[in-house]
């Protein structure tokens, strides 16, 4: 029978963690399968737990939202380590390009009989943060902005936060200039943003790279450019299907490393935890990590 060891973010999704994590434990549980339950001071506390489970060959179960599975998974990445999913934050991204089922009694038995399954990881690097690992994407111009409002939200959650974060962000953008280079070929952008992406998910849901494959060793880069802002809230409102994709206005190419460089001081984003400027360079580490799912 698995052993499990959950860590778990006490502020994510306003404190909804512990109660998710109860459903899906008492089903774990019922099974007999052993579960301990460790709550997390930061996410490089939540990292240190997870590492320290992973060693004793315990599955480690990331309960939260974005923040703590891309932390977790980035700590666990090339360990051998197994990571499960309780989806539990703001925008559960990951989760949802993984297929996990939302409901608890159907998410506790994949987790106690599903196979766990190589996927890639993304590791980050720039002046500022080093070298960091995530899971979704890495993401520069409007939409970081945008994410940085969706955090300091106090009275918007999920969906909404994002929307209003990018209605805020849209409204003080200004195009920028920027050098992407896609496995040493350069390419010149202006525009809103630039996205590498080994999810098709981010922003809670918005499918920004509808090709993007979590396993598939390589990551979409997805870059819109300069439009009049009618034309970018339209190409927003076409990420809930991904449409926006065939649009003249985006431009996807794919690759193992990517850099994104910018004329001014541009903000980046990864997995909704990291915010810094530009330039950094992301580049996929295949099949790195084993999750349920």
């Amino acid at each position: 029978m698995r052993q499990f060891t959950a860590v778990v973010n006490p502020t994510a999704g306003g404190s909804t963690a512990a109660a998710a994590l109860l459903r899906v434990a008492h089903v774990l549980r019922a099974a007999g399968a052993e579960l301990d339950t460790e709550y997390s001071r930061s996410l490089v506390h939540a990292q240190d737990i997870a590492r320290a489970a992973g060693e004793r060959g315990r599955i480690v179960l990331a309960v939260g939202g974005d923040g703590i599975a891309g932390g977790i998974g980035g700590a666990l990445s090339g360990t051998g380590s197994v990571l499960g999913l309780v989806p539990a934050g703001r925008g559960n991204d990951f989760a949802r390009a993984l297929g996990l089922p939302a409901e608890p009694e159907a998410l506790a038995r994949l987790l106690l009989e599903g196979e766990a399954r190589p996927v890639d990881t993304v590791e980050v690097e720039s002046a500022v943060h080093h070298k960091t690992v995530v899971l979704g994407s890495v993401y520069a111009g409007v939409d970081a902005l945008a994410n940085r409002h969706a955090n300091h939200a106090r009275l918007l959650r999920g969906s909404a936060s994002y929307y209003a974060g990018g209605l805020r962000a849209v409204t003080t953008w200004r195009a920028a200039n920027y050098r992407v280079t896609v496995d040493g070929q350069e390419h010149t952008h202006r525009g809103y943003t630039v996205v590498a992406a080994n999810s098709p998910y981010y922003g809670s849901g918005r499918m920004i790279a509808p090709g993007a494959r979590v396993d598939d060793g390589l990551l979409d880069v997805v870059m819109i450019e300069d439009a009049p802002r009618r034309l970018f809230f339209a190409l927003m409102n076409e990420l809930a299907t991904g449409a926006h994709v065939a649009r003249p206005q985006v431009r996807v190419l794919r690759g193992r490393e990517i850099r994104i460089e910018a004329d001014r001081e541009v903000p980046y984003g990864a997995d909704g935890e990291v915010d810094a400027v530009l330039p950094v360079t992301a580049r996929v580490l295949p099949g790195a990590l084993r999750i349920v799912y």
